[in-house]
């Protein structure tokens, strides 16, 4: 990132940003809350949860399917969101743009409905050794239920992928590869571009997890020519229970419906049923309205601040924490990659992570503690679990600097 790039932050009012958020201001065990968990969830600004409340106190209705005012209303607000969604990720069109609960189902959905109808015995799926569980075992079960294989790109110590490896293993036999953007236990920002080019030169779709890239960059599906890009609101300053799947849409018309239900269908008789257009054919039963409505109103927020901008603040937090961390003694950083966003995770010596995490807690400070949905990580470097602080533009170095200073009561407290 280049210091014009890391300038344009410094226009940006963070500290109003920062006072969009009610929680910050709050204490946790009479302590000022850090909150340093953004990976696993970020937080909500008062503007989105405004929007969802007052959903549902004036506008709550089902959508789609009511010829009345309230219901269009509903609907036309929802459908919104869609619109919203495409810009955001600059998709072709909103027959592209499928809801979902969230990136795991949006990868289950993709496991299920293209995997099973493509995969067969003796193909390969290609996936890294950085996945979170949600990247791993929804292929594992279609694996089982087709008799494909899986093979793993292998990791360096820094947390950075292999790339001669993962060149040698794309090979006639794979089938899909399937690899997340960010990983969400190393910070690692993976050449998406580089890896999606070389599988389609062999005709080899891709499936990109998205849930820790897009709340930090800008992301444009058709510039990395993604099959699939996957993410979830509740990490963009949105609600929990929501979450999006990117298609292409010949390939998403091709795919058969993976859950059936009202609002999927066409016409239902007892001898046959027939499907809805997409994307309403991957779109079962009663959808959580308002963390779609919500939803719109967090990418809206974050249009309003620029991903550009997010991107550079964080990118200036991390290397601040970077800098912090590395300077206390018997503290190890896992994930030194060239490129990463904004997360560090780390051990300290002779102290479980747990530990760690308790102590910080009871100071106020909120961080992520265990194997964060990606033992084989963990596995890597033979450890039971690390430490992650995960930032959020809404951070501020006060925040990084009670880190450290908690840091150090743990080590007193161990010493």
């Amino acid at each position: 990132m280049n210091n014009a790039t890391i300038d344009i932050a410094k226009t940006v009012n963070w500290n109003k940003i920062r006072s969009d958020f009610p929680i910050l201001s709050r204490t946790s065990n009479n302590k000022k809350l850090v909150y340093l968990d953004n990976g696993a969830s970020s937080q909500m600004p008062k503007i989105v949860s405004d929007r969802i409340h007052d959903y549902h106190l004036n506008e709550h209705a089902n959508i789609h399917r009511g010829v009345h005012t309230l219901s269009q209303n509903a609907t036309d607000a929802y459908e919104a969101t869609r619109d919203k969604v495409k810009a955001f990720i600059n998709a072709e069109s909103l027959e592209e743009v499928i809801f979902t609960t969230g990136t795991t189902d949006s990868i289950n959905l993709v496991a299920q409905s293209y995997g099973r109808t493509n995969f067969k015995k003796g193909d390969e799926i290609l996936v890294s050794e950085m996945e979170h569980h949600a990247n791993i075992v929804p292929w594992q079960m279609v694996a089982e239920q087709t008799g494909a294989v899986i093979k793993v790109i292998p990791i360096s110590d820094s947390g950075e992928l292999v790339m001669d490896a993962f060149y040698e293993q794309l090979t006639v036999k794979t089938k899909m590869v399937a690899v997340s953007h960010v990983s969400n236990a190393l910070g690692t920002v993976n050449p998406i571009k580089e890896i999606i080019d070389a599988a389609h030169a062999k005709s080899i779709p891709v499936l990109v997890d998205g849930a820790q890239s897009i709340p930090h960059m800008v992301v444009d599906v058709q510039a990395l020519d993604a099959d699939f890009y996957v993410f979830s609101a509740h990490k963009m300053c949105g609600p929990t229970g929501f979450g999006i799947l990117y298609g292409k849409k010949e390939l998403l018309d091709a795919m058969p419906p993976y859950r059936g239900g009202g609002d999927m269908i066409d016409r239902v008789t007892f001898e046959k049923t027939t499907y809805n257009v997409l994307p309403f054919k991957f779109e079962a039963g009663t959808p959580p309205i308002s963390a779609g409505i919500g939803f719109a109103a967090s990418i809206d927020y974050l249009n309003s601040i620029g991903m550009a901008n997010i991107a550079a603040r964080e990118h200036e937090l991390l290397e601040y924490a970077t800098n912090k961390l590395s300077a206390i003694k018997g503290l190890k950083i896992y994930g030194t990659a060239t490129h990463k966003a904004s997360v560090i995770s780390f051990l300290l010596d002779g102290i479980h992570p747990s530990d760690v995490g308790t102590i910080l807690d009871q100071e106020g400070i909120a961080v992520r503690t265990g194997h964060h949905c990606a033992q084989p990580i963990m596995d890597h470097y033979n450890i039971p679990g690390t430490v992650r602080a995960s930032l959020s533009f809404y951070n501020n170095e006060n925040d990084i600097d009670a880190l450290a200073n908690g840091i150090e009561l743990v080590k007193e407290f161990f010493g």
